[in-house]
């Protein structure tokens, strides 16, 4: 396995995780707050002491309408004070042109911590807000590091800053990439795609990407040698680079090493939208989702294999064949699960088999349920195992773990007897899906693996590592 994935996110971990009670604090404190605000207000609310005799069973009448009227006061104001809150949370304020550079410390990559003073010397500084999981952000790394390439000895210094928060990050917002958002995962990709600029990591706290405000991945602020910001805004003006017909980012820096005005200072950003600590909620909910869904398992004969062996889901298919009695097969089952949820919304599927016996099911069912494998699991329906797994591959040696990657015509693209890199095999799964809705995705990916655009069909397996 890959030392360097040893450290994942959460979202690049086995799927059965649980909601500890601190991660509702938050919210249930706020509510607390603003409940014991309401009814500090309604106890300052007083009645004339002494009341008239004729007066008082009038009152005592309305005293219910009146509480009910102040608790949904109460209520309203509440519901409104949250949605002021939330509003804010989804998105600060970006930083406006003119404006002082807010300092940082953060750390970065190769083991420092940068600091807004360490880059003085450089007339001009760029920041670039930016992200691993976002395929928006994926296609700009090329273009970013030309760029670095191209100024970093006119005066111009780079510096990028992941500001979301992976806990935020939904698995199923990971079917663009082979890693998220977390630190050790910032690693992975700067060296796997040879960034030439410094990498930092605002995720835990992100009080800078909230004082800078990026509203998407990538978000470029160029500060002038005062270090105010004089733009703010994309790369340029389409994630299709073949498309492109103004370049705003190295119009601003010209202008600012010529020592004049930007033309225009500010331009909107596309990309994905920085994962706020308050999203993981979400994240939460959709485990949650997927953990309650049903676990089942079917038996299946020779001509099911051979038919699996096909591929007839017109879909990039990941086999796994495993066992109960397997612990290499149960130490790497929840990467398997992992990968589904995050590209089961392409066109890409899983399907898990055990070569137990079929006496065996209600255990291999158990071993189902405890990882939540909700996808197609199927169980050897024959006493005779050799010649299932000859049914699916006459060159197997009947040894598990044993994984194979099909594609749509049901030419093989990886297979590995033995326990996977998973990330070796997230990287072959998003190499190989479709540009079904992001054309040039498939092309980035088929570049930074195989190092062209276009692989030959065939089959890659451990000997051509």
């Amino acid at each position: 396995m890959n030392p360097q994935i040893t450290k994942m996110s959460p979202q690049i971990a086995p799927i059965s995780q649980t909601v500890r009670e601190d991660q509702t604090l938050d919210l249930s404190s706020g509510r607390r707050e603003r409940s014991n605000a309401c009814g500090t207000a309604t106890s300052t609310t007083s009645h004339p002491r002494k009341l008239r005799p004729n007066l008082r069973p009038k009152v005592r009448r309305g005293l219910p309408a009146f509480r009910s009227l102040v608790f949904l006061i109460c209520v309203i104001r509440v519901i409104c004070g949250f949605g002021r809150v939330r509003a804010a949370e989804d998105q600060p304020p970006t930083l406006p042109i003119g404006a002082q550079a807010p300092d940082f410390c953060l750390p970065g990559i190769d083991g420092k911590t940068h600091c807004l003073k360490d880059y003085g010397s450089s007339q001009v500084l760029v920041l670039i807000f930016t992200c691993n999981h976002c395929p928006t952000a994926q296609l700009y790394e090329t273009r970013i590091k030309k760029l670095v390439d191209d100024y970093r000895n006119r005066g111009v210094a780079f510096v990028a800053i992941e500001p979301n928060n992976p806990n935020a990050v939904r698995l199923d917002e990971l079917g663009y990439t082979d890693v998220s958002d977390s630190f050790e995962e910032m690693k992975v990709r700067a060296e796997f795609r040879h960034f030439n600029f410094p990498y930092l990591y605002d995720g835990d706290t992100q009080k800078v990407a909230r004082a800078y405000g990026p509203s998407a991945t990538p978000h470029l602020f160029i500060l002038d040698s005062e270090r105010k910001l004089r733009y703010e805004g994309r790369v340029d003006n389409n994630p299709r680079e073949q498309f492109v017909t103004r370049r705003d980012a190295r119009e601003a820096l010209d202008a600012l090493l010529a020592g004049k005005p930007v033309t225009v200072p500010k331009t909107p950003a596309v990309g994905c939208s920085t994962k706020w600590m308050y999203k993981e909620a979400s994240r939460l909910e959709a485990i949650a989702k997927l953990e309650s869904q049903p676990v089942k398992v079917k038996t299946a004969v020779a001509e099911d294999l051979k038919g699996l062996r096909k591929n007839p889901t017109g879909k990039l298919l990941l086999v796994d064949f495993w066992a109960t009695w397997c612990q290499p097969c149960l130490q790497e089952f929840p990467e398997f699960e992992t990968m589904y949820r995050m590209y089961g919304h392409r066109p890409f599927d899983l399907v898990t088999v055990s070569v137990n016996y079929p006496d065996e099911k209600a255990g291999v069912l158990k071993a189902l349920e405890r990882q939540h494998a909700t996808t197609t699991n199927l169980l050897f329906g024959s006493t005779d195992i050799y010649a299932l797994m000859a049914a699916f591959d006459p060159d197997w040696n009947a040894a598990v773990p044993y994984t194979m990657l099909i594609g749509p015509k049901g030419e093989v693209l990886y297979k590995r007897q033995g326990p996977v890199d998973p990330l070796e095999v997230r990287r072959l799964i998003v190499a190989n899906l479709p540009d079904d809705d992001y054309v040039g995705h498939q092309a980035y990916w088929r570049q930074a693996v195989y190092g062209k655009s276009n692989q030959p069909e065939g089959t890659r397996s451990e000997s051509e590592k």
